[in-house]
């Protein structure tokens, strides 16, 4: 197997409106959007996020995905810099993981974090 060939999962959230959406991943987070109907794709360097126009809002107000790696202490200082909602203290967690949290304008869960051992090397 060719290790860049390696399989990769990709979220697919659910968004309440795919304007609001491709504003608040575009306009906010920095990613990069591409509008295919009812679908949409953010990207920004290897973090991809996908959404489908969703009717209900049970269905991001229950869902989540979790991003790690060392990007996400520049991450946290720019989304703080930002001023952007809902964004969570970034501290250890009793499971030892440092993160923090951004909900989206419709209830998805944003969770960075990494092992504090790992962020470290990336300060």
């Amino acid at each position: 197997m060719l290790e860049d060939d390696l399989a990769i999962s990709i979220p697919i959230l659910a968004s309440l409106d795919l304007d609001e959406t491709e504003r608040f991943y575009g306009g906010l987070l920095g990613f990069s959007v591409q509008r295919h109907g009812d679908y949409l794709l953010a990207r920004r360097d290897r973090m991809e996020i996908h959404f489908w126009l969703a009717s209900d809002r049970i269905h991001p107000e229950h869902t989540s995905c979790y991003i790690r790696g060392g990007q996400i202490v520049a991450l946290y200082d720019e989304f703080r810099a930002k001023g952007v909602p809902k964004l969570s203290e970034f501290t250890v967690r009793p499971w030892n993981m440092k993160e923090f949290t951004i909900h989206d304008p419709h209830g998805n869960l944003l969770r960075f974090g990494g092992a504090p051992e790992e962020l470290d090397a990336h300060q």
